[in-house]
């Protein structure tokens, strides 16, 4: 399903594309100029090669959906958004990661991408629940998920190895039904 400009999905400001390996030249351009802005939370690849085996990753596992947050306006990406560890059957979940660019940080882009993949998710991808794990101190990224809905479930300590250590992370969800009331609620 492909709407305007190749996009999967289309904001007053942003689309969604899926990841593609022609991409690595200004993602990785991106990510090596955004590093303040992502230490020490995430570290998106920087480099040719790491930038292939991560978008390989996305591009060929089922259980993996990697979109790019690109400005209509230009098409330049502004940031990811990936669906990861998807479970089918009963769940039908799956969990988010998320990173802007520095360009775009602090102009509201992500946010408006993250309520186009809630709504690929709940729609065409057929998932009833997301869940996104926070490091407690990343106050940035907990307001994100606080503004599209998600609600606080719990903390799992020592959950994610990052930037060399065991972190503890909180436990953000949203559900099908949330965004569903959240509309009808306007």
């Amino acid at each position: 399903m492909r709407t305007q400009a190749g996009f999967l999905a289309v904001g007053p400001r942003v689309g969604l594309r899926a990841f593609t390996r022609q991409d690595s030249e200004e993602f990785t351009a991106l990510a090596a100029a955004s590093r303040p802005l992502h230490a020490p939370w995430l570290h998106p690849p920087v480099d040719a090669e790491s930038y292939a085996t991560y978008a390989d990753r996305l591009i060929t596992d089922p259980d993996r959906y990697g979109f790019l947050v690109c400005e209509r306006d230009g098409g330049r990406i502004a940031g990811f958004i990936n669906i990861n560890n998807v479970v089918q059957g009963a769940f039908l979940s799956g969990a988010i990661g998320y990173g802007a660019f520095a360009p775009a940080a602090g102009r509201g882009l992500m946010g408006e991408g993250l309520g186009l993949v809630l709504r690929h998710a709940f729609g065409p991808l057929g998932l009833h629940r997301l869940e996104a794990n926070i490091q407690p101190a990343n106050q940035a990224s907990t307001k994100l998920v606080r503004r599209a809905g998600f609600r606080l479930e719990g903390y799992s300590p020592d959950f994610l190895f990052v930037d060399g250590a065991w972190r503890d992370h909180e436990r953000w969800a949203i559900t099908r039904e949330m965004t569903e009331r959240r509309s009808a609620a306007g």
